[in-house]
């Protein structure tokens, strides 16, 4: 797990800017040769191997929760890509770190316990999150209003 995470990182080092580049505006991508389409492979082949090397750790279901759930909740703490990477990574932490303490403390799975964590974090993020989080949608400010 450890290696598989080490090479990741490394990767995305690389891969970073034309995977963005080919995700956002991929008629320049092509201009510019950024070869968008091998960095998407090449990113397949990693969410695969870190999936994989959860399934040890947490189950099928638990690994695919705990990549999916922290970057949606991402999305409503920033309107930026690294912004939500950042938050991604931190809201991950936070449900793990949180999922584990509780898993030992009240003796639970510890795997269901985390995806609950991330889970919970989701869901306070829709409802308070300042990217289009529910209450920021019903308490707005008009734009120019008095």
């Amino acid at each position: 797990m450890a290696g598989g995470a080490t090479l990741t990182l490394v990767v995305l080092a690389f891969a970073w800017r034309p995977l963005v580049l080919e995700c956002f505006d991929p008629s320049f991508a092509a201009a510019t040769g950024a070869r968008g389409g091998a960095w998407h492979m090449v990113f397949q082949a990693l969410v695969v191997l870190n999936v994989i090397s959860a399934f040890q750790a947490l189950g099928t279901l638990m690994a695919v929760g705990l990549m999916m759930l922290p970057a949606i909740a991402a999305r409503h703490w920033s309107r930026q890509v690294s912004g939500m990477a950042y938050a991604a990574v931190g809201i991950a932490v936070l449900a793990s770190v949180t999922g584990l303490l509780v898993s030992y403390h009240v003796d639970v799975p510890t795997g269901p316990a985390i995806v609950l964590i991330a889970g919970g974090i989701w869901a306070m993020s829709m409802l308070v999150g300042p990217v289009d989080g529910l209450l920021h949608r019903v308490f707005r400010r008009r734009h120019l209003a008095g």
